[in-house]
């Protein structure tokens, strides 16, 4: 009797003490996705603390460590999980049926709301139950057609339902969360414009990348995200603090990873005639210990604000990526003089007239190539058997995008192409000097510069004579550029 009782009761296995890749740990943030589709995050812990997801019912946290991101769970009453099977994807097959006859009214449903809500406290009652006992009841159910049907059945198990599924926080499913919740908190960057963003920037695994951040992090955790702990990002704000960024938090970034590849600065920090405010001199003699180690401290920390001030300064940044309220021009006149050639400059604004006017003033500039304005255009699909079509209700879009190339503003320098076309016509002189005894003189055209604007005149001789230059002499130093 107490194994069928035991068996009967389905709850999740407990967690293994060694962490799996790609499972949830202690202190992870997570997803969780509503019936209703609204997400929330949460923090997971191993002590017992319970999460309360309102009518979809509680559960405790700790359940979920050691299990894998993307499953699907039901609340039991008493708080355990069970994980949900898949549902299979079914066709619908439409009928003749229409909803042209169909009306609202108090009498097409008879259960009532009180009725539900005793239906909820009953034991053994599950929320599948009230919601066949709805379709069962409701008059125009079977005058519906099977979409109608489908779409009816979904708007009960959204509303009754009491489960949840977990989703991996990935930076797409973040990006996705942030600009549902509040897009002017990010800027308005939708997921397909941080994906442009982060490729027009070259971002990725030991790229050096100077980013100013005002959309809480997004900009950051990206990068983060695709350098994989190799390479150096610099962040720079208005606080003499390090920042803070919330949706930095949200990707479970490893610390280590962080320590060992970001760095910090304030705008005041970046300019080169800045002095750190330091405690007057005072006689050291009369310092007890804790001020002899609080003046320890602050020299410590001077040491590595003078460490962070010359890794700017020493310049060969490979991009620049920009989302500020100031003036987006003015920002990247700052900091160009630290990028390296074909260093990669991405700016962001949800007003198109802001970049409109920085656009005009680096078209003329030398040092910027390529200068242009493009904007990020989605459109979301709805993909099931025989329903697919444009979604309803999105967004218009996810801002603009101000991109450009560093180059060196060098009058003196000489394009590739014509660097090769010196080579080419110094093989051809030296093969000419090398005609064989007896032939004609040969006459080549050396390029200078990139340009024909000099002719040399080669005669060969026989070796062994008193010419001063004679082909069997004649070595490749010679003509090395």
């Amino acid at each position: 009797m107490d194994t069928e009782a035991s068996s009967s009761k389905t709850v999740l296995p407990q967690a293994t003490s060694a962490p799996i890749p790609g499972t949830i740990k202690s202190g992870d943030h997570v997803l969780i996705k509503l019936p209703s589709g609204d997400i929330k995050t949460v923090q997971v812990h191993d002590k017992p603390k319970k999460v309360n997801l309102g009518k979809f019912g509680s559960f405790n946290m700790s359940q979920l460590i050691g299990h894998p991101f993307g499953l699907s769970y039901e609340i039991l009453r008493d708080g355990d999980l069970k994980v949900r099977k898949p549902e299979p994807m079914e066709d619908l097959e439409d009928t003749s049926a229409t909803n042209q006859l169909i009306t609202d009214g108090k009498f097409v449903q008879p259960l009532t709301f009180d009725e539900i809500e005793t239906l909820k406290k009953t034991p053994g009652v599950h929320s599948s139950d009230i919601i066949k006992m709805q379709i069962d009841q409701n008059t125009n159910y079977e005058m519906r057609t099977e979409f109608s049907k489908d779409k009816y059945k979904k708007r009960k198990e959204a509303k009754f339902s009491q489960g949840f599924s977990v989703l991996e926080p990935t930076m797409f499913n973040i990006c996705e969360y942030q600009f549902a919740r509040d897009p002017q908190r990010i800027r308005g960057i939708r997921c397909e414009t941080l994906a442009q963003i982060m490729s027009f920037g070259n971002v990725r695994p030991g790229a050096r990348v100077v980013i100013i951040d005002e959309t809480g992090g997004l900009f950051f955790a990206a990068a983060m995200d695709r350098m994989g702990g190799e390479g150096r990002i610099l962040t720079i704000t208005d606080a003499d603090s390090p920042p803070t960024y919330f949706v930095a938090d949200n990707l479970n970034l490893d610390p280590r990873e962080m320590d060992r590849t970001v760095s910090w600065l304030s705008w005041a920090e970046v300019e080169e005639d800045y002095v750190p405010v330091a405690e007057m001199e005072a006689d050291r003699a009369m310092w007890n210990d804790r001020q002899k180690r609080k003046r320890e401290d602050r020299q410590a920390k001077l040491d590595q604000l003078r460490a962070r001030r010359e890794e700017l300064w020493a310049g060969e940044w490979d991009g620049l990526l920009v989302a500020t309220e100031y003036d987006p021009f003015s920002v990247v006149e700052k900091l160009v003089p630290y990028l390296a050639g074909s260093a990669n400059i991405v700016v962001h604004s949800p007003y198109l007239q802001v970049l409109a006017d920085a656009h005009q003033k680096m078209r003329p500039a030398p040092q910027y190539l390529g200068a242009s304005i493009t904007e990020a255009w989605l459109r979301q699909y709805q993909v099931l058997p025989g329903r697919t079509h444009p979604m309803m209700s999105m967004s218009g879009s996810g801002g603009y995008l101000l991109t450009a190339t560093k180059v060196y503003n060098d009058a003196s320098a000489t394009s590739v192409f014509a660097q090769q076309g010196e080579r080419r016509a110094l093989t051809k002189l030296r093969k000419a000097m090398r005609t064989p005894t007896g032939a004609a003189p040969a006459t080549t055209s050396v390029p200078l510069n990139g340009q024909l604007d000099s002719t040399v005149e080669s005669t060969a001789t026989p070796a062994g004579s008193d010419s001063p230059m004679e082909p069997s002499l004649m070595t490749d130093d010679m003509f090395d550029d």
